[in-house]
């Protein structure tokens, strides 16, 4: 058996298509292709043949995995939560957050401080539902504890940036229903007291 072409995918620029004796057997992405070391005229035997398609469907897998990556960071849970459901085998998934841990792709701690930094910019919420959200992402204690902290003056102003942002609509006019919905965030009851007494809210 004989590799006869190697040919660029047009749809998959980063992909090549690897046709034996004229027909289409698999293919690879430009890096697994390197690492193959494979060339227009080898000759394969057809369990090597077999062992490549098994690679190709493994690097689909990989770059797949890298794509879901891409969107936003992902803890390490969510990755594996991502590649079994995509069918991956316990090697497999091990070898691809390997790979990505290597690459600084899989980090939890850096996942951690970037996912605090969003929720405060974008969505203000509470110190204690930053935990819980953290917590359900499977993030060890000690990191996020590190990421969240207890400056109760981010604290206070998340609640401020939200009591603002509530009062525009028209059933948070009314304090009680304003604070079931602040409690329901995880913020203390003494600090939404406090905040609705304010003048500017």
């Amino acid at each position: 058996m004989k590799i006869t072409s190697i040919k660029q995918q047009i749809k998959r620029a980063g992909r090549y298509s690897i046709f034996v004796d004229e027909k289409y057997s698999f293919s690879l992405s430009d890096d697994a292709l390197l690492a193959s070391r494979l060339v227009r005229g080898q000759e394969l035997t057809a369990d090597e043949v077999e062992q490549y398609k098994q690679n190709s469907i493994d690097d689909k897998l990989y770059n797949a995995t890298l794509r879901y990556l891409s969107i936003r960071l992902r803890s390490s849970w969510e990755l594996q939560t991502y590649l079994k459901r995509k069918g991956a085998s316990p090697t497999l998934m091990e070898d691809i957050l390997n790979k990505l841990t290597k690459l600084g792709y899989v980090d939890d701690k850096k996942f951690a401080e970037s996912f605090v930094n969003d929720r405060n910019l974008l969505r203000p919420t509470s110190r204690r539902k930053l935990i819980l959200d953290l917590k359900i992402k499977k993030i060890p204690q000690d990191i996020i504890n590190q990421a969240v902290g207890s400056d109760s003056a981010i604290e206070l102003e998340n609640l401020h940036k939200i009591i603002e942002r509530k009062r525009r609509q028209t059933k948070y006019q009314d304090n009680l229903k304003l604070m079931q919905y602040l409690a329901s965030q995880g913020f203390n009851y003494g600090d939404i007291k406090d905040a609705l007494k304010d003048p500017e809210d």
